[in-house]
């Protein structure tokens, strides 16, 4: 009797993984509501320049070099070196090079950045299996939704680095619909990704480590091999999501809000993109500084005597005043303020070397004290609060605030904006009216039968 009870509260247990197995071989595109779809089409779009133009810095160029002649031949993009390359070559080099510039998409609710952990696998696969432009769509859509509903019933350690370790899942999910998996091996196909993860560590962004962007390379490479190795007949816990993101990586793990309001309640469409080029904590500071100068003009950064700022626990971790690198100025409070204030406006140039190596933001930078407020960290997620005060020379106080940040579905960005930040990104590596004709074909990805034909028509 009492082994039979412990039978039947495992099986219990064990069927929100059924749910989602279930639920990411049997929906629909005529599922998604439109809000859905439409987000979807940006998820992908929006991951292509962004993923182009990282794939332009140094060490992703010397990564090239060394790796391409090795990489297996085939017909997925690697996109920004007008070369090709085979599914999983291309995921983990794309996937790499989508969060060097700190512009990819995430979700505060996903706790993560499920986009660019999702779409370098789907669309490099895509390519390979000949998948239509709806296929793809619908991979990309339960792969984020699944992975991310998995993150939001983990307890993660704060010390680990959401990246490279439910993205797996991700990948792997949006892999196995692509492949025509039944819910047999979709269900076994969950266990089998989460356990192949890495031991990722959020100090890599204090300390301005680039190995960090290898995570959701990582995260691509890694789930297509998952899906590989159920093909073969590999197998995985009972329960890997559990064991891994509750008991390894986090401190717990409530099943029942994987599969909360599955299918009526999409996660997906609770993201962000971003047009600011650091990490996601740190736009809640530049919008409260964009709101204090709307109302004080600009300010005499030689008479700021100093910045304070309050803010939610995740962004008040990232305080370090002396950056030294332009990878690490991303994750830095005190820098961004400082040198969007030098130079007048956000953009890629104020986080490039030479503003890290700019003397004056330097010393700007060192005026800044970043601290938590905890009754704001309690309205996280919901809210991202954030108060910024600017001291000047003689006393004169200016005051701004963040209390939800530009980019959530409450104050989305507008299309317009999205628009322009793809080309702003995509022309200067594929031209415009290459970058406009790859928008407007992502914009229309259900009626494209076969991706791997309209992928033919770039050369990216």
């Amino acid at each position: 009797m009492g082994r039979g009870g412990a039978r039947l509260r495992s099986e219990g247990r064990l069927s929100y993984l059924k749910e989602l197995a279930g639920f990411a071989c049997r929906a629909r595109l005529q599922d998604l509501p439109a809000p859905v779809l439409a987000r979807t089409r940006w998820v992908i779009a929006d991951s292509l320049p962004v993923i182009a133009a990282g794939m332009q810095q140094p060490e992703m160029q010397a990564l090239l070099k060394l790796h391409m002649p090795q990489a297996a031949r085939g017909t997925a993009w690697v996109l920004g070196t007008r070369q090709r390359a085979g599914a999983s070559d291309a995921a983990l080099l794309n996937g790499t090079a989508g969060t060097w510039l700190e512009l990819n998409e995430g979700n505060l609710f996903a706790k993560g950045h499920p986009g660019i952990q999702v779409v370098p696998a789907a669309v490099a696969l895509a390519q390979e299996v000949g998948a239509s432009g709806a296929e793809l769509l619908m991979a990309v859509a339960v792969g984020y939704e699944v992975s991310s509903r998995i993150s939001r019933a983990a307890q993660m350690k704060i010390s680990v680095h959401p990246h490279g370790t439910w993205g797996t899942l991700g990948a792997a999910v949006a892999a196995g619909r692509l492949k025509g998996f039944d819910e047999r091996r979709m269900l076994e196909l969950i266990n089998v990704s989460a356990t192949m993860g890495m031991a990722t560590s959020r100090q890599t962004l204090l300390d301005g480590a680039t190995v960090r962007n290898i995570f959701t390379g990582h995260s691509g490479y890694m789930g297509l091999m998952a899906a590989r190795l159920v093909e073969c007949g590999f197998t995985g816990e009972t329960d890997s999501p559990a064991s891994v993101y509750g008991k390894v990586l986090g401190d717990g793990f409530d099943p029942a809000k994987a599969t909360e309001n599955l299918a009526r309640e999409w996660i997906l469409a609770q993201g962000y993109f971003k047009l600011h080029p650091t990490g996601r904590y740190i736009h809640s500071v530049i919008d409260a500084l964009e709101d204090l100068l709307s109302r004080s003009g600009k300010l005499d950064i030689a008479r700021i005597a100093r910045i304070e700022v309050k803010a939610y626990r995740l962004a008040a971790m990232l305080k370090e005043k002396r950056v030294t690198s332009s990878f690490g100025a991303r994750f830095s409070v005190p820098f961004a303020l400082a040198t969007i204030l030098y130079h007048g406006a956000s953009g890629l140039a104020p986080f490039e070397q030479a503003a890290v190596d700019n003397e004056a933001i330097q010393a700007l930078a060192a005026r800044v004290e970043v601290e938590e407020d905890a009754s704001y960290t309690a309205r996280y997620p919901s809210e991202q609060v954030c108060d910024l005060r600017i001291v000047l020379a003689g006393g004169q106080v200016h005051e701004g605030r963040c209390t939800v940040t530009k980019g959530e579905p409450s104050k989305p960005h507008a299309p317009e904006e999205l628009e322009k930040k793809f080309m702003q990104l995509g022309v200067p590596v594929w031209g415009e009216a290459v970058a406009r004709r790859l928008l407007d074909g992502c914009m229309k990805l259900e009626d494209v039968p076969d991706f791997s034909r309209f992928a033919e028509g770039f050369d990216l």
